[in-house]
Order: structure tokens, then C-alpha cells, then sequence
């Protein structure tokens, strides 16, 4: 059995390579960038109007003659003597012989006159070339996530492809022949199976989509030949159920067998000391207790990260902050402990149903609260390790 900070320790050194593919910039949301990205263009490539009103080349007076309008998109050329206005729109060209752009509610329009309502500054309301970024500026750093705004940005640059990191795909093996589908009628001795759409929609959350349910009754070939198909279809494979050591629990035995090399079995923690993590070539398996409550703390906890570091993304796996703990607390257990907790600002409470098998708090909860071992009180306003979920 190895420690909480052992298990992270050995993630982090055991994981595989990265894989790079290229995707249409479309398709790449949530991805992250493998190379740092240049612009090819300057942004914008022309001077620019910031809004929608006239432009003028500056003279002695007020008085303007305007001799024509630019929209947005127009491609011709205008040229301004000293005097003379054109109107303009948003996002439209600025002549080059343009001084600046004052906005429509400034002015007073009699026909072809334009009268300002004074001097105006030189450039006022023009969008230089180049403000956003100029051809060969760093636009994406190597590492950065594809949001909205940043598929937005790069499509402005003319990108329509990128190279990325791979997200994996994972399959959930989903094991025990306790459980029944919600919809069907619960015998005695039944229980309905929800860790499959659990992980599935936890995965979903965490923006990853590649996902595949499989399952199996207790019994060992079924089992074995379910985890090597999972393996050979998927980067990650989560088993939920069937690691303990019970009479019908046969992943273990699958495992070894199949020659998956186990980097720990069982940590010490509460909920989910009989957690197994291990690697097939450059797959990663992760078999999780079967309680819910252990179940999905092991997720967040261990496998999110794992997730998040093989899809490229710098993270740690002790990713913890200090809270302020909003009531008292005993702690008597012989293991360190994930709390289901509720954060609210810099306050956090430590909900109740903490029970292994038990989703009721979790399914209200947004953290958990790390506890080391041992017989001690924890004191209302005393600081404690959060992690957010």
C-alpha cells in the first residue's frame, strides 16, 4: 500500500508520451496547442475604422466636403485631399490619406457639407495595422488551451488547421453482476449500476468525448477478454468494480494476465484504498472501487489529472489550495481522508453522508477537503487543504 503522495509521485513518473495530431480548427476545441503558433497576417491588415462615422484629412476648418461612404469589405481605394470627408463604417478601411474618424453622433450633415463640432485628434478612432499582433508576433503559445476566443482568434489569422495533443480516448469497464440498468425492475439482492454514467458524464464535463462503455458479469475469461478489448480500442481504460479481493472479483487476476504492469494496488485513503493504476505499453488503466462515493473521489482525485497532463496541459496532481473551515472537526481514522466539502468564497464546510457508497453529498458538493490521519480536532477557523471538483 502506498501513501496518497507515493501514488502521485509514481503517476507522474510512469505516464506515457504525448501524441500530436492535426485538426481543423473547427474540431480542435478544449485541445491544446502543441506548437507555439506565429501570425501569418497582421491584425488588423489595414487601418481600421473603430466605428461607424466619417473620415476626414485634416484642414483649417470645420468644414468638411464629403465626397463619397466606405463599408465594411469595400476594396477600392479613396484618396482624401486636405478637406474632404468620406463616410465610413465599422470595420471598413481607413484611406491612408485619412487624418481620423469622427463618430456620426459629432457631426451635423447639410448634403455634401459635414460640420464637426471641433478640432479632432490626429489617428482618433483608427485601428493602426498590426494593433492586435503583426506578422511573425507570437499568437498561441505552445500549451494554451483552445477556447471560443482563441479558435476565434486564430480563424481572424487565417488559420483553418492545428497541430494539438491528443486527447485520449477511454473506455469504462463497468463490472458486477449485482447491478441492473435504471429502468428495469430492481430484484432482491439488486442494486441499479450508476458509476458507467457517472464517469461518463464526469468525463463529458472535463470536455472529454471519445468515451466508450463496456460491461461484464463477474467471470474471469469474460472479464480478461473485455479489458483487452477495452485496451485495444481505447488510451485509457477505468474499471469500476471487481479490484478487491472477494471470490468473484476477477479484474486483478485479468490484469496480470494480460501482463499490465501494476505501478501501486491500495492506497492509504479513505474513501478508495483498493485503487489500482497501471500501464500496458502507452495505455494507462485505472481500476476503481466500486462504491460510488470511492468510486468518483478516486476520479477527481487521480485519474482527471492524469487525464488533463496526457492531453497536454501542465498540471500537478496535488493541486490543493487553504481554505478557512467554517465549523469544528474530529478526525479519528487510521487513513488520510477526502471529504466531500462545499467551498463558498474562502470558507468551506465538511458536508455529512460520508459513507464510501453514499452520492447524496457528493452530488452537492464542489470540493473535497484533504485530512491526514490521525486522532485530532480541527478547530472552526483553522486552514485546511481544498481541492475543487
Amino acid at each position: 500500500m502506498v501513501s496518497v503522495q507515493e501514488a502521485f509521485s509514481i503517476l507522474k513518473n510512469k505516464l506515457p508520451e504525448l501524441k500530436e495530431v492535426e485538426y481543423l480548427l473547427s474540431k480542435a476545441r478544449k485541445h491544446v496547442v502543441s506548437q507555439s503558433l506565429y501570425s501569418p497576417i497582421n491584425m488588423p491588415p489595414f487601418r481600421q475604422s473603430a466605428m461607424d462615422g466619417f473620415a476626414v484629412n485634416f484642414h483649417n476648418s470645420l468644414n468638411y466636403e464629403i465626397i463619397g461612404e466606405i463599408k465594411a469589405g469595400d476594396s477600392h481605394q479613396v484618396k482624401l485631399l486636405p478637406g474632404q470627408a468620406v463616410k465610413i463604417f465599422t470595420g471598413a478601411a481607413v484611406p491612408d490619406s485619412a487624418s481620423a474618424v469622427i463618430q456620426i453622433e459629432k457631426v451635423s450633415v447639410n448634403e455634401t457639407v459635414l460640420k464637426l463640432e471641433e478640432q479632432l485628434k490626429l489617428s482618433l478612432n483608427i485601428r493602426p495595422i498590426g494593433e492586435q499582433t503583426a506578422i511573425g508576433d507570437l499568437a498561441l503559445e505552445k500549451g494554451s488551451v483552445l477556447n471560443a476566443a482563441a479558435i476565434g482568434f486564430l480563424a481572424g489569422l487565417g488559420f483553418t488547421k492545428v497541430k494539438v495533443y491528443q486527447k485520449p480516448a477511454i473506455g469504462i469497464l463497468i463490472t458486477g453482476n449485482e447491478l441492473v440498468k435504471p429502468g428495469n425492475p430492481l430484484e432482491y439482492g439488486k442494486v441499479y449500476e450508476s458509476n458507467g454514467v457517472m464517469l461518463e458524464s464526469a468525463l463529458k464535463d472535463a470536455f472529454y468525448d471519445a468515451v466508450t462503455l463496456y460491461e461484464v458479469n463477474d467471470n474471469f475469461e469474460n472479464t480478461k477478454n473485455k479489458i483487452q478489448q477495452a485496451l485495444s480500442e481505447n488510451d485509457v481504460v477505468l474499471v469500476s468494480g471487481g479490484i478487491s479481493v472477494g471470490d468473484y472479483d476477477f479484474v486483478a487476476q485479468a490484469l496480470k494476465e494480460l501482463e499490465v504492469e501494476t505501478l501501486f494496488y491500495k492506497v492509504n485513503q479513505k474513501p478508495g484504498k483498493p485503487l489500482f493504476a497501471g500501464r500496458l505499453k502507452d495505455k494507462m488503466v485505472f481500476a476503481l472501487p466500486g462504491n460510488p462515493g470511492a468510486c468518483l473521489t478516486c476520479f477527481y482525485v487521480y485519474v482527471l489529472p492524469t487525464l488533463t497532463i496526457l492531453s497536454g496541459k501542465a498540471t500537478n496532481y496535488n493541486q490543493t489550495v487553504r481554505k478557512t473551515i467554517s465549523h469544528d472537526f474530529s478526525v479519528n481514522n487510521s487513513r488520510c481522508q477526502f471529504l466531500k466539502a462545499n467551498v463558498d468564497g474562502d470558507t468551506v464546510t465538511i458536508l455529512s453522508h460520508q459513507a464510501s457508497s453514499m452520492l447524496n453529498s457528493f452530488s452537492v458538493a464542489n470540493s473535497l477537503v484533504f485530512v491526514s490521519d490521525g486522532n485530532y480536532e480541527i478547530v472552526k477557523g483553522s486552514q485546511v487543504a481544498v481541492y475543487h471538483i
